[in-house]
């Protein structure tokens, strides 16, 4: 029989707090004692390797190498990346999965978490499996953005964006966090998705956003071969509770990273393009000028571009270099922090 729902509010009040407090903690550490497994530090460092490609080797030639609001997308990238995102996770989020385990326990007698069956499987195979919900949640998501037009004066922000870069990614309007977050978080807290794995992931698509957003051009293969080489290293390391070699030597570590490089260049780079997000690809879904057909907008993937292919909203009409950026009317669009943020909040 379905027990009585009886939610003592102190003890969700107790996670909220006790989250926050962990995650100042958490602050200090991050910022204090640099690792292996630090946002902090690995935002900075993928940051500085695009900024170092789009120097070296920019797409739009005549794009100063510290284009227009550069600042300003630089201080959106630490707030909305590193602050606001980490902490409605660290706390909001677990009290939401404990609350809705508590209610449906209560009512059914039934522990959704218990019943996990992701709690057995494989590191490999919790992160390929929370990525590819993750991200299809978030597709979701943001075709959401711009659909319904409350949502849509939010999400200006992240378009007004006139000459693009990597650091693009993150400009966007404190309200998307809690719109992406709200609904994302949930079935992965509840999927089995702790901190740790939501950092590998995290990370991951940081990578995959910097690189949609940033001023380069890459061959297939080459961003196939990279691919291979981040999983060569993840498999030889044993991060991945993949065991090819009982106890590898530092050659046979070599072999399985080169193994990998060459096998994923090969046979994923003449599909690399139609499976992720690229800057040809995500420069369209930044147009001033949508098709009369699309004008909710095309190429919403953040990560994977599978599934505008899967639902028709892929458009590469052609190379989109030059294209203007931006949306009609924003021209009249605020152009500093405090007043971006402060849209779609009051009229």
């Amino acid at each position: 029989m379905p027990g009585k729902v009886n939610l003592p509010l102190s003890n969700y009040w107790n996670i909220f707090i006790n989250g926050y407090q962990g995650y100042a903690r958490y602050l200090w550490q991050e910022i204090t004692s640099p690792s292996f497994h630090n946002y902090f530090y690995w935002l900075i460092l993928v940051s500085v390797f695009f900024l170092c490609l789009e120097w070296i080797r920019p797409w739009r030639d005549d794009q100063p190498k510290f284009r227009k609001d550069f600042c300003l997308d630089a201080f959106y990238m630490f707030f909305n990346f590193f602050l606001f995102s980490l902490i409605i996770y660290n706390a909001a989020s677990d009290v939401v999965v404990v609350l809705l385990n508590d209610f449906i326990a209560a009512i059914t007698n039934i522990d959704l978490q218990s019943l996990n069956p992701m709690r057995n499987w494989p590191m490999w195979a919790i992160l390929l499996t929370g990525f590819i919900t993750r991200d299809f949640i978030q597709w979701w998501v943001h075709r959401l953005l711009h659909r319904v037009p409350r949502l849509w004066e939010f999400h200006k922000v992240h378009h007004s964006v006139e000459q693009m870069g990597f650091a693009a990614q993150l400009r966007y309007h404190w309200m998307e966090n809690v719109v992406y977050r709200s609904i994302e978080y949930l079935p992965l807290a509840l999927m089995g998705i702790g901190l740790y794995d939501f950092f590998i992931i995290h990370i991951f698509t940081l990578s995959i956003g910097h690189f949609n957003h940033s001023n380069i051009t890459v061959p297939g293969y080459i961003s196939a071969g990279v691919l291979g080489t981040l999983i060569g290293i993840t498999i030889a390391g044993g991060h991945l509770e993949i065991t090819l070699i009982n106890d590898p030597s530092f050659m046979q570590q070599v072999s399985i990273v080169l193994i990998t490089t060459l096998g994923f260049g090969l046979l994923l780079g003449p599909f690399m393009k139609k499976i992720f997000n690229n800057p040809e690809m995500h420069i369209w879904h930044h147009a001033y000028h949508l098709p009369k057909h699309r004008l909710y907008g095309v190429n919403f993937g953040l990560s994977l571009a599978v599934w505008d292919y899967l639902f028709g909203t892929a458009y590469i009409p052609y190379n989109g270099r030059d294209i203007k950026l931006g949306f009609p009317g924003m021209e009249e669009f605020p152009d500093d922090f405090i007043h971006q943020n402060l849209h779609g909040i009051r009229k």
